[in-house]
């Protein structure tokens, strides 16, 4: 990886407090990890999804990155990131969080860890994750050519309202 300046996306999510002041912080903390933002989409208001749907909305974007980190090295500047910005660790998988940042894709890498998937497992199922990447990547492919805009089609059913920049 070294030397290798990639491209990539991240996904920002927050549910709990200020959601558009977490998701700011976490943009804003990005670059002091060696992460820089290129770009932001809007931020889309979503209704929770995974096994608790009973906790409030979520506000989530996606942004454009460069970076020469390797991938566990961008999730632990990620992770870094949402500690700094004030996430506590535990609590449920997709329960109530103060901010999230997830890895999205990094480059044409594919990459499989016990703490990573790449591109993200849940990239072509999750609306809330779709609608902010084709605002930004229309045209975006996965490493095995899968076209991004495809899966959108499948998840119409899942309430996304796009609120603007932020």
């Amino acid at each position: 990886m070294e030397g290798r300046r990639l491209r990539g996306y991240l996904g920002l999510g927050s549910n709990v407090g200020d959601r558009l002041a977490h998701l700011r912080q976490a943009r804003d903390l990005l670059p002091g990890h060696g992460v820089a933002v290129l770009r932001a989409s809007a931020a889309y208001e979503t209704e929770p999804q995974g096994d608790f749907l009973d906790q409030p909305d979520f506000l989530n974007a996606v942004l454009e990155v460069e970076t020469d980190l390797g991938p566990e090295e961008l999730l632990d500047a990620c992770k870094v990131v949402e500690a700094e910005a004030g996430r506590m660790l535990g609590g449920p998988r997709h329960g109530p969080r103060t901010i999230d940042v997830d890895v999205l894709l990094l480059g044409d890498l594919s990459h499989s860890s016990d703490r990573l998937t790449l591109p993200h497992r849940d990239i072509l199922a999750r609306r809330f994750v779709l609608d902010p990447l084709l605002e930004l990547a229309p045209e975006v492919t996965l490493p095995d050519s899968t076209r991004v805009a495809d899966a959108r089609r499948g998840v119409g059913d899942q309430r996304v309202k796009r609120l603007g920049a932020w």
